[in-house]
């Protein structure tokens, strides 16, 4: 009895059967009719074939075992991309996120919560940066950090 194969390994054997370089030019073209357009990693992921499906199959691997719905998925990657300050990352998911039925203010809440989070990126890691200058320019010196406390 021959045992019915699941989605990825059904891709796989697409992969193998047309080759890496037909594979990744019907990704391509996939992405630009869903999307509008390639990202530029894509493209240059594109390149190199197998660089770019390698990318995608971990992607999509990703994305389509979550169990969040696919409109969270994007508001995350666009949070994400925002926080990162990766301006074509962030319109590509916006893109995606109003697709999969992300409204105007859940897209606006998702960008408020990137500039918190980035926002406290920079201070924490300046805070202990200046913390650890501070102290070690403080033993440097033989000084206390207490001084006054004497």
């Amino acid at each position: 009895m021959k045992s019915k194969k699941n989605g990825f390994e059904k891709i796989l054997e697409g992969i193998v059967e047309k080759g890496t370089k037909e594979t990744g030019k019907e990704w391509m073209d996939a992405i630009h009719e869903d999307y509008g357009r390639v990202p530029l990693i894509f493209e240059k992921m594109a390149e190199q074939p197998d660089v770019l499906i390698s990318h995608l199959l971990y992607k999509n691997s990703v994305t389509k075992t979550s169990s969040l719905e696919p409109k969270y998925v994007e508001l995350i990657s666009l949070a994400v991309g925002a926080a990162l300050q990766c301006t074509h990352c962030t319109d590509y998911h916006i893109r995606a996120a109003l697709r999969m039925g992300a409204s105007r203010d859940e897209i606006l809440q998702a960008i408020l919560i990137a500039g918190l989070t980035a926002q406290s990126t920079v201070l924490a890691d300046a805070y202990r940066t200046f913390d650890n200058a501070e102290c070690e320019a403080c033993s440097s010196a033989g000084m206390s950090l207490h001084a006054d406390d004497e």
